[in-house]
């Protein structure tokens, strides 16, 4: 019996070492986690959450305003209440609206241009910063107006870049790291999308997919929280309905899948030639000189022109495209929308009304699926589905193609019709329709938006990194006591400039085989202010590296 102590502190000893080395590593994971500012960013991902749904509700409504003083109605059923509409108020709608949006443009907004989910994209490559409040607040104004009016675009698209730019902001005086601020950033966003659509998993997905970049478990909480947060509310304001009340669909045989394959090369052919439309626009709006006020006027006659003859091109859509589910269009009309919208929305871009191509895709897809599944079922009628079956299908197809995003696309065509029974018929074009866009395009509209500002982020983070990071951040400063130095450019030494790329630094580091090269001033070339090694540029470029990798696998 006296042995009996000494055998239970052995049996003890080891449960006693193993709490020990359980709690230590809480209190080291409890460190790590409050290191980060994980417990603050939780909470600003609800705050977050709540002011961009408020924010969405207003920039729905203010829509819906702006229709009403011609329309007659708030609602999405623009169609129906421009059958009752004179032509010439329809025609005069969008060009009346151009001449306000072109006014605001050239007065209040200094790049004048409205923004959109490329701006996010750019603002997440330098860590959550770039949004500025105001012109984020006045660019969703120009947006309300625009689509308002008739203007031939999405919402979802500026929504997205206003939920980022509240998120931005509510952020911008903590002192918070990048890899937090661009978590803050992509809740705003699922915030923004999931009160949109009233779509919360797609919110979710799509901050991770369109605006992350990656999914990173440490993101997956905050982005939730606001996007549940945007989805409640938005509930509770506008009911939890979807925003297509569809009849249930059903694949009519496993023989068909061969059709939506082919459905799925259909749909990336329409998603091609809308990107090339888009892109084709857009050059040539670039290279001809004109008043800023002028070109939304111009794009609102074009606009109005064709809404003239088919107003189902006018606004986001929703209205049509919901018809299209519902068996409602006859095939020839289905077929030419598929040209109106993609001139009528080419043409509101390009003239620089506010608006994105989220809906515009879906609008197109369940077009192109439509016409399919009626040319399906006049060759094969013991075997095709219903067309609005096609059109479901082609709306994921071409809006993933477009945009880049499969994942979230799927989940948002799901949470959209709340129909899950045409999962794999969805995937399997979804699938096709992206791949065959990404071996011709290479990359989404996003990301060619973002090429012609000299960021490629499909090509990885290491050109993405070297256009975003500057000459600024790892040059090194004279100490303050020292005499100025003076550039010489006859020596033929090459300077940089502190706004010059890491691109830049390293090509003339790497072309001249210097190890230092002189900062000068900007307002005086000659004026030396500071210097930047090479070594020092590599070792920024690959901490940068590195820093990508850890939050990416965080």
């Amino acid at each position: 019996m006296s042995d009996t102590p000494s055998l239970l502190r052995r049996l003890a000893e080891p449960l006693i070492s193993g709490a020990a080395a359980a709690l230590s590593e809480m209190r080291i994971n409890l460190r790590a986690f409050a290191s980060r500012r994980l417990p603050l960013v939780w909470l600003l991902s609800l705050v977050i959450g709540l002011v961009v749904a408020v924010a969405a509700i207003l920039f729905r409504e203010a829509i819906g305003a702006v229709q009403f003083l011609w329309l007659g109605t708030m609602s999405e059923a623009v169609v129906s209440a421009a059958a009752g509409v004179p032509k010439p108020v329809i025609f005069l709608a969008p060009v009346i609206g151009g001449l306000i949006v072109g006014i605001l443009l050239q007065t209040v907004q200094s790049k004048q241009r409205t923004f959109s989910v490329a701006d996010v994209m750019e603002a997440r490559i330098h860590g959550g910063r770039g949004l500025p409040f105001w012109p984020g607040i006045s660019s969703a104004a120009l947006t309300a107006i625009s689509l308002g009016s008739g203007a031939s675009a999405g919402r979802e698209g500026p929504m997205v870049h206003l939920g980022a730019t509240i998120g931005a902001s509510i952020c911008q005086r903590l002192h918070l790291p990048d890899s937090a601020r661009r978590v803050l950033l992509a809740c705003g966003v699922a915030s923004a999308v999931s009160a949109s659509f009233n779509a919360p998993i797609a919110g979710m997905i799509f901050a991770h997919e369109v605006v992350l970049g990656h999914y990173a478990l440490s993101a997956i909480v905050p982005i939730v929280l606001a996007s549940v947060m945007g989805t409640l509310l938005t509930r509770l304001w506008f009911g939890d309905v979807a925003a297509f009340v569809i009849p249930d669909h059903q694949i009519t045989s496993y023989w068909e899948f061969p059709a939506f394959a082919l459905l799925g090369v259909t749909c990336a052919a329409v998603a091609i030639l809308f990107q090339f439309a888009l892109i084709a626009t857009d050059w040539v709006s670039r290279h001809v000189t004109m008043a800023t006020w002028l070109r939304p006027v111009i794009g609102g006659t074009g606009v109005g022109a064709i809404a003239v003859f088919f107003p189902e091109v006018l606004g986001v859509g929703y209205e049509t495209t919901d018809a299209a589910l519902k068996n409602n269009l006859p095939l020839h009309l289905m077929l030419t929308l598929l040209v109106a919208k993609t001139a009528a929305t080419a043409i509101t871009l390009a003239s620089r009304f506010g608006g994105g191509i989220f809906s515009p895709a879906l609008y197109l897809g369940a077009m192109a699926g439509g016409s399919f599944g009626l040319i399906a079922a006049s060759v094969f009628p013991e075997l095709a589905s219903s067309e609005g079956l096609y059109s479901i299908l082609g709306m994921g197809a071409v809006a993933a193609a477009v945009l880049g995003a499969p994942f979230s696309t799927t989940m948002i065509v799901f949470e959209l019709t709340g129909g899950y029974t045409l999962s794999i018929a969805l995937l399997l074009t979804v699938a096709i329709a992206y791949g065959i866009n990404q071996a011709i395009h290479n990359h989404s509209y996003f990301q060619w938006q973002l090429e012609t500002r000299g960021l490629f982020i499909h090509e990885g983070p290491h050109r993405s990194l070297t256009h975003a990071k500057l000459v600024m951040d790892f040059m090194d400063m004279p100490p303050p006591d020292a005499e100025p130095e003076r550039y010489d450019a006859d020596a033929g030494t090459p300077a940089l400039k502190p706004s010059d790329t890491l691109e830049t630094a390293l090509r003339l580091f790497d072309a001249g085989g210097h190890a230092r090269l002189p900062v000068i001033d900007e307002k005086d070339p000659e004026k030396i202010i500071a210097w930047a090694s090479q070594l020092r540029a590599l070792r920024y470029f690959n901490k940068a590296l590195i820093d990508v990798s850890v939050e990416e696998h965080r």
